[in-house]
């Protein structure tokens, strides 16, 4: 197994592509199966931002100072992945919007996934250097084992969500 931090986030956006193609083709299934991929969904991504923002982003950042604005929005996308999924967490399937929630989730995931892939990573590759993104992938092996797996929806967001869906 590699410890590369840029090939363990993309084996994680692996799985999350995975994930949302078995959502996707789930719509018209059962509601207990997409509740069922949709806290598996949550899992992945509450465990992938976590290394993120709490290794490789901060990481990146001390290291490579040229790409400060791409790492505060990565960030962002971060925070609005967190809403939505901190709503989902209080949702169940047969609620009339958690199809769409859950659609607006993987569109904005995937966004930041191909940001990620396609400009972030090769920055970062080119810069850093095999030895440090091995450092790095390392820390995120460790940090995963107490990483958290669920969203936890704030008080004041779960008072929303009940207050627009009663």
């Amino acid at each position: 197994m590699s410890t590369d931090a840029i090939v363990l986030l993309k084996e994680d956006h692996k799985e999350m592509r995975r994930l949302f193609k078995a959502f996707q083709d789930a719509e018209e299934g059962p509601a207990s199966q997409r509740q069922k991929l949709v806290g598996q969904i949550l899992e992945a991504l509450t465990v992938h931002t976590y290394l993120e923002n709490e290794v490789m982003y901060p990481e990146v950042r001390k290291l490579l100072p040229d790409l400060e604005d791409d790492i505060l929005e990565s960030y962002e996308e971060h925070h609005v992945a967190d809403l939505l999924c901190a709503e989902l967490v209080t949702m169940d399937a047969s609620d009339e919007r958690f199809t769409a929630k859950t659609t607006v989730l993987i569109e904005n995931v995937q966004h930041h996934i191909e940001e990620e892939e396609q400009e972030w990573f090769p920055k970062v590759r080119e810069a850093l250097g095999r030895n440090q993104l091995q450092e790095i992938g390392e820390r995120m092996i460790e940090l995963r084992k107490d990483a958290p797996k669920s969203p936890t929806a704030p008080k004041a967001i779960k008072k929303a969500i009940d207050a627009a869906t009663a």
